[in-house]
């Protein structure tokens, strides 16, 4: 079910209009004006609006539609004889028109086409944006999908935007997609981690510095701001950016400039800024821990992502991603997670979200012998223990020892691959004697 935003001041058309709308399986929302239908924008697929309202007229709504969300199509409906304005409404980016008194089949094939559109223009920018991340993005549930939809429609705008969720639910892969599907697509995208410089170098390497302007500064070098320049930045767990940086990054936020430490000059930057944290910076500003000005200034639009366990719709389509991944990196192609598996995974709690469950499958992945991975593969997670003692590292995480088997096997099938099968060749190329690879081979289940 799709959501048409319906606007015309005659209360009887919109009548008229709301039972086309529901007679097509949609879900009409209705505005009375202009104003009224900018204030209800938020989830619409498509718009339906008349030229002639007061206030602001059609080609206002509709240039302010295209200011926010330019992929939302726009129908104008239009009187007869009006055909110069149906000509302005197109040229300015409407979807098209239909004449009042208009035909019910006529507009709603309009409508049909127009939501099509908008199906296949959402589908293009996120085609776009896997292809420049170089992985698939995934999001079944209904908490993802708003997610998701909230990028696509605050990337192409030039504002900075808060992403805010736990440890490893996935906020660098937000930032990177505002960055992919934003204008600035073919600029730098530059990351920042406030939480691992020590706080007296951190403005140096945000801001840059001049030569000798502390010990140790040999010679002038670009801050990540100026690195950033015509990009976007990212500045990852901004909550701990120290005090005295804060004021600064303000400064940067509002006016455009930052000063290198130790240089008399302003440098003016063209940089957008992503912010990111696992705190709640409102808390935090209200308790005077990080500044109030610049929480506001990074918080124009925030973004909230649920943590895996509200969202266990995901978790079969992300394993299943995630085993294509690591069966490729591994050079395993015969490998397969059994729907038992799945449904374990389903039920785990996941407390370090996303990572932790990319972890498990990696592990799982690395450990098997190919072929279908049983339930009994899967190790649930440990709760944290009890308060005062250490927390249990995730189960998934990789060991050493299994990240070099992992690379081991790879490393034998490709050989293996290359000489067709042929074992002694296989293991002089590797280094091996024979009876050292045919170990391997069974360890690995490549025998």
């Amino acid at each position: 079910m799709s959501k048409l935003l319906l606007v015309d001041d005659e209360p009887a058309l919109l009548v008229a209009l709301k039972q086309l709308a529901r007679s097509l399986g949609h879900d009409p929302i209705l505005a009375r004006s202009g104003g009224e239908a900018l204030e209800l924008l938020e989830g619409v697929d498509a718009v339906v609006t008349d030229y002639a309202m007061p206030g602001m007229n059609g080609l206002e709504l509709l240039e302010a539609i295209r200011h926010r969300d330019d992929s939302l199509p726009v129908i104008f409906l239009t009187a007869q004889g009006s055909e110069r304005t149906a000509v302005r409404a197109m040229k300015a980016g409407a979807y098209d028109y239909v004449t009042k008194p208009f035909d019910v089949d006529e507009l709603g094939a309009v409508l049909e086409r127009a939501l099509e559109t908008r199906a296949l223009r959402r589908s293009n920018r996120r085609l776009a944006a896997e292809r420049n991340l170089g992985r698939a993005v995934i999001g079944e549930s209904e908490a993802m999908k708003g997610v998701l939809s909230a990028i696509e429609r605050l990337a192409p705008k030039d504002i900075t935007v808060l992403v805010r969720g736990e440890t490893g639910t996935g906020k660098e892969l937000v930032a990177a997609l505002l960055h992919a599907q934003s204008r600035r697509a073919a600029g730098p995208l530059v990351r920042f981690n406030c939480a691992a410089i020590p706080p007296e170098l951190a403005e140096a390497e945000l801001f840059g510095h001049s030569r000798g302007a502390f010990t140790g500064a040999t010679q002038a070098r670009r801050g990540f701001f100026a690195q950033a320049d015509g990009g976007t930045l990212v500045l990852d767990e901004v909550g701990e950016l120290p005090p005295s940086v804060q004021a600064k990054l303000l400064r940067a936020l509002q006016e455009g400039e930052i000063q290198p430490v130790g240089a008399g000059r302003v440098e003016r930057v063209d940089v957008r800024v992503v912010a990111s944290t696992n705190r709640d910076l409102a808390a935090s500003a209200r308790a005077g821990q990080f500044r109030e000005d610049l929480y506001y200034r990074l918080a124009v639009v925030e973004v909230v992502i649920p943590p895996l366990r509200d969202r266990p719709e995901d978790i079969p389509a992300l394993a299943a991603e995630f085993g294509r991944r690591y069966a490729e990196r591994f050079g395993m192609h015969d490998v397969r997670l059994s729907p038992e598996l799945i449904s374990e995974l389903k039920r785990a709690p996941w407390p370090g979200n996303v990572r932790e469950l990319e972890n498990a499958v990696a592990r799982m992945i690395a450990l098997s012998g190919g072929g279908e991975i049983p339930a009994s593969a899967f190790t649930h997670p440990r709760p944290a223990e009890v308060e005062g003692e250490t927390e249990a590292p995730p189960s998934g995480t990789l060991t050493l020892r299994e990240h070099l088997d992992a690379i081991e096997r790879s490393m034998i099938a490709s050989v293996l691959a290359e000489v067709a099968g042929n074992q002694s060749k296989a293991a002089r190329n590797l280094g091996l004697s024979r009876s050292a690879l045919i170990d391997r081979l069974k360890k690995y289940g490549l025998a």
